[in-house]
């Protein structure tokens, strides 16, 4: 039982992922807390990249001959929240430093905390569970009226400051900035971001705080490269017409940029990033892939010998990315472009993956 909570329904409306493309909005109980736990009324969510990318069927999400599916349904999809405390199990409050009608969010992996990854403090590699909320059942996400916050979870107290619509891209945004950090960026570095959608434009601006020489955009998107220069781009170059490798080489005495940071999810950009990237340079992949991709290895080892370094999730970030929202230091309202009502789920999905007006996209249950 919790030890304070508001009066609640006992039902509430929820997305549930099926399979592929049968994602339903479906009647189910408000979830009951425990000791430690946390209840919140869901305010606003956004749809992740990966969160598409589940709804389409991609194979990480649902396996294939070489993985085992990561989403398991029945489950509630949605990972980029923000919600209103309304019940908090025993314990939960002073653990958190949270009180009932305080917004709140949830960093978006659950750990285990018993692996070798989360005793050692690298709880974003979490080896036993690996449980982000929307993809196991163990952890339903945010497209509800209502979402529970488990024992284990990492949860924060979020500023009345930061308004609904922008506390849906802290998660993104914490993202991006550990993809920064991995990047190892020094003082007049040449920084190459490669795709402007939500988590590119947070890398942008992140990047832009580490004070580059030249700070340079890439993607198809005419309105999200004017979205890239109020991040902070010094340069923004449309793929699709120019040679983005023959115009970072001509900028950079044909040395290549120093950091190229992939977030477009498309495999080509991998190759791009390759022969962008300067001898001893470092190359950052964040992105989600619909399938694999395939690049000449020998430029990694006998030709360049690149540092390059993956990154995952947002870890020891969501404080910085409110510090960010709340500092202006990055234009979350001009990235949280659409929204719509819990009901039109399939209309934001829909928005997503034509990816032609939009950048981020939420819904409010």
């Amino acid at each position: 039982m919790s030890s304070d909570q508001v009066d609640l329904p006992k039902s509430m409306q929820s997305v549930i992922c099926h399979a592929p493309h049968d994602y339903r909005l479906e009647e189910i109980q408000v979830p009951k807390i425990g000791p430690g736990e946390v209840l919140v009324r869901v305010l606003g969510v956004g749809i992740c990249a990966g969160d598409a990318k589940c709804h389409a069927g991609a194979a990480l999400f649902w396996g294939d001959d070489f993985r085992e599916a990561y989403c398991q349904p029945p489950v509630t999809p949605g990972h980029e929240f923000v919600g209103e405390v309304v019940a908090l199990g025993e314990g939960a409050g002073p653990k958190y430093g949270l009180a009932l009608g305080d917004l709140a969010i949830s960093e978006q992996i659950v750990p285990c905390w018993e692996c070798r990854f989360c005793r050692r403090g690298q709880y974003w590699m979490c080896d036993r569970k690996h449980d982000v909320y929307g993809f196991r059942q163990r952890t339903p996400g945010a497209m509800a009226e209502y979402m529970r916050f488990p024992a284990d979870a990492i949860n924060y107290k979020v500023p009345r400051a930061i308004t609904t619509r922008q506390a849906v891209y802290i998660e993104p945004l914490a993202c991006a900035i550990h993809a920064v950090q991995r990047g190892q960026i020094e003082f007049g570095d040449t920084v190459v971001v490669a795709g402007c959608g939500p988590l590119g434009l947070g890398m942008v601006a992140a990047a832009r705080l580490k004070h580059p020489g030249c700070l340079i955009a890439l993607d198809p998107h005419p309105n999200r490269l004017e979205v890239a220069k109020k991040c902070g781009a010094d340069l923004i170059f449309n793929p699709e017409e120019v040679d983005v490798v023959d115009e970072i080489h001509k900028l950079t005495d044909h040395y290549g940029c120093d950091v190229y940071i992939e977030a477009t999810g498309n495999p080509q950009a991998v190759s791009q990033g390759l022969r962008s990237v300067r001898r001893l340079g470092t190359m950052v992949e964040f992105s989600v892939f619909n399938g694999s991709s395939t690049v000449d290895w020998t430029i990694i080892g006998d030709t360049k010998e690149l540092n390059i370094h993956g990154s995952h999730l947002g870890p020891y970030c969501y404080p910085l990315a409110m510090n960010m929202i709340l500092q202006d230091q990055v234009p979350a309202d001009d990235i949280v472009t659409h929204e719509f009502p819990l009901a039109r789920f399939e209309d934001a999905f829909q928005m997503v993956h034509e990816a032609k007006e939009s950048i981020k996209v939420m819904l409010r249950p």
